[in-house]
């Protein structure tokens, strides 16, 4: 009768209305709503979705506490890497699913690639590449929404590939949902909730992991962001760290030059701040200056190519590193250095230090250039003025003493006939061949060099050039050893006959005194020496004839006379044939196999002739 009068379903809503605001067992709280739906179902509905509207926000309130826990956990993380890690973790333990997963945008390929997996156990999988618009994750990234499956493989809205589904049948995943990480415009990856299982997936599922996906991709970006100044705050670091460095050094090779040091000292304060060898080298590849053991098989020639194609650079060139020595548009040596260790850090410090060293040689050169031709000016016109008289002045002579010329030691001339661009060169080979020891003048028609006696003939056959080329060969003559005292104007023009006479011969390129010149030296020198001559050519058989009692140079004559006829000239000289004939193979044996060789002939003939004038 209670349940007639209304009492007894009263007293049980207010025992269901004491479950729901004591938060009472969920059983308790069903078996009051089915006792008050058999005599008023609406009420025992309202109880049950009053139920479930306070566990829906208890359980949204779980959520945001766990969403704001993962903004702080990602907050507080600063590797891009682990940020990642933390995101699919926290996915995978908020939606409760088997596996989560992140992929991250390639603009370069314009795919996505798989970044961060937990529950993962394919290793095809966490290698996946998924290009836009294939498959859940490709259409997600193509429309720049959530999407979501129950029964991935067999759905057909996705455009399904061998390899996608290949490593999602590997992994053994059915259900997936995906949201875009989106920061502004901005597309940053996907984010993936799965199942190996059929799951429904909820508004409440999508959403969740949408605010996952948007604290993922923020953090992420910031993450990105603060990694990237923090590399370039350590780049500025170390960039102010290298031009200390580089600063430090300028200051050392200053100090050296300011100390009255050379490219030599230069050289060695480089190879002590590399720690390695070091070699200067000219245009031409000569040595200038070396510090350490340079190694063997040293290419310089292609380390001057290749400095002078980039000049004031640092250049690799096989089993070294070069760079030009630049001043005044002009490349006065080439700093040669070890190529960098295998793996070495940075190189921009140690460029900047060579490229420096490099600077500071090159004032140094351009300063002892500017000395040296100043110099060698004032000696090449000291020597203009002993070429210019007979006797030179005492204060001449003075000025030649200081310059480093023994007035009364031997000395030669040596005339170098070139092409007009040749000679300054020429004079600069030429001063730097003979030292202080000697002299070296430019003339506008010649080079003209003042050199000791026992060094004028190595000194000739060096600056001598041969060239297929006749505007390019260099033919020296050299005078008789002469006292600079003396003066040096008879010297002089000897020399310069000399190289006219080589020039007229077809000798271009070589180099050659008058004495040496033969026959031409009677008509190129001065004062004719004929005895001299006479002697130097048919000295071998006079003294032959002198020793023996022989009469080898009347018998050479006579065979002349008779226009080189053995039996004329028997007959001349009123003896048999075979005589002539085997004093004729004694002077081939005196004067050697080329005796009737056409120019030495020639020398032989016209010394017999002139010795049968003097007679």
């Amino acid at each position: 009768m209670r349940g007639a009068s209304g009492v007894l379903p009263c007293t049980v809503l207010v025992d269901a209305l004491r479950l729901l605001a004591d938060d009472g067992p969920a059983a308790d709280l069903e078996r009051a709503a089915a006792a008050l739906a058999g005599s008023d179902p609406e009420t025992a509905a309202l109880v049950l979705r009053v139920r479930s509207t306070i566990e829906a926000g208890r359980r949204r309130e779980a959520e945001l506490a766990a969403l704001v826990d993962t903004a702080r956990d990602l907050a507080a993380e600063s590797d891009p890497g682990l940020v990642l890690d933390a995101i699919v973790r926290r996915a995978r333990a908020l939606l409760g699913t088997d596996v989560a997963y992140l992929t991250l945008y390639d603009p370069e390929r314009g795919d996505t690639f798989m970044r961060a997996t937990a529950g993962s156990v394919s290793a095809a999988f966490q290698a996946l590449r998924l290009p836009v618009g294939a498959g859940l994750g490709g259409l997600v990234a193509q429309s720049r929404h959530a999407h979501w499956t129950t029964r991935y493989p067999a759905d057909a809205r996705y455009r399904h590939t061998d390899e996608i589904d290949a490593a999602v049948g590997e992994e053994g995943i059915v259900a997936i949902c995906g949201t875009p990480l989106l920061v502004g415009d901005e597309f940053v990856g996907v984010l993936f909730a799965a199942n190996r299982s059929a799951r429904p997936f909820t508004p409440d599922d999508v959403a969740l992991l949408g605010s996952l996906a948007a604290l993922a991709a923020v953090s992420l970006t910031q993450t990105r962001a603060a990694a990237e100044t923090a590399a370039a705050l350590a780049g500025l670091r170390a960039a102010h760290a290298d031009l200390a460095r580089a600063a430090d050094a300028h200051d050392r090779f200053a100090a050296l030059v300011l100390g009255g040091g050379d490219v030599t000292d230069l050289a060695a304060a480089l190879a002590d701040l590399l720690d390695g060898w070091v070699r200067v080298v000219d245009d031409a590849g000569v040595p200038i200056a070396s510090a350490g053991p340079v190694p063997d098989g040293l290419d310089v020639p292609a380390c001057v190519r290749a400095a002078a194609a980039d000049p004031g650079r640092l250049v690799a060139v096989e089993g070294a590193e070069a760079v030009s020595v630049v001043a005044a548009h002009q490349q006065l040596a080439t700093i040669v250095v070890p190529p960098p260790a295998p793996g070495a850090a940075s190189q921009g410090p140690r460029s900047r230090i060579v490229e420096r060293a490099a600077t500071v040689s090159a004032l140094v050169l351009l300063f002892r250039a500017q000395a040296s031709e100043s110099e060698q000016r004032h000696r090449g016109e000291a020597l203009l003025e002993l070429l210019g008289g007979e006797t030179p002045t005492a204060a001449l002579r003075d000025r030649i003493r200081t310059l480093g010329v023994e007035i009364r030691r031997p000395h030669r001339v040596l005339v170098a006939r070139c092409a007009e661009h040749q000679r300054a060169r020429l004079a600069v080979d030429a001063a730097h061949a003979v030292g202080r020891v000697g002299l070296v003048a430019e003339r506008p028609d010649a080079v003209v060099v003042l050199v000791p006696d026992d060094g004028s003939g190595r000194l000739a056959e060096d600056l001598a050039r041969p060239a297929s080329d006749e505007s390019a060969a260099v033919t020296v003559g050299v005078s008789e050893a002469v006292l600079p005292a003396d003066g040096l104007v008879g010297a002089a023009a000897d020399a310069r006959r000399a190289a006219e006479a080589l020039v007229a011969l077809g000798r271009e390129g070589r180099s050659g005194s008058v004495a040496e010149l033969g026959f031409a030296a009677l008509l190129l020198s001065r004062a004719p020496d004929v005895g001299g001559y006479v002697e130097s050519v048919l000295g071998p058989l006079l003294e032959h004839d002198r020793r023996r009692g022989t009469d080898l140079v009347g018998t050479l004559a006579a065979w002349f006379a008779a226009g080189r006829s053995p039996t004329r000239a028997a007959s001349a000289l009123h003896v048999h044939v075979n005589t002539v004939t085997q004093r004729l193979d004694r002077v081939r044996a005196v004067l050697g196999p080329d005796w009737q060789e056409p120019e030495r002939t020639l020398e032989l003939h016209l010394a017999l002739r002139l010795r049968g004038l003097r007679m």
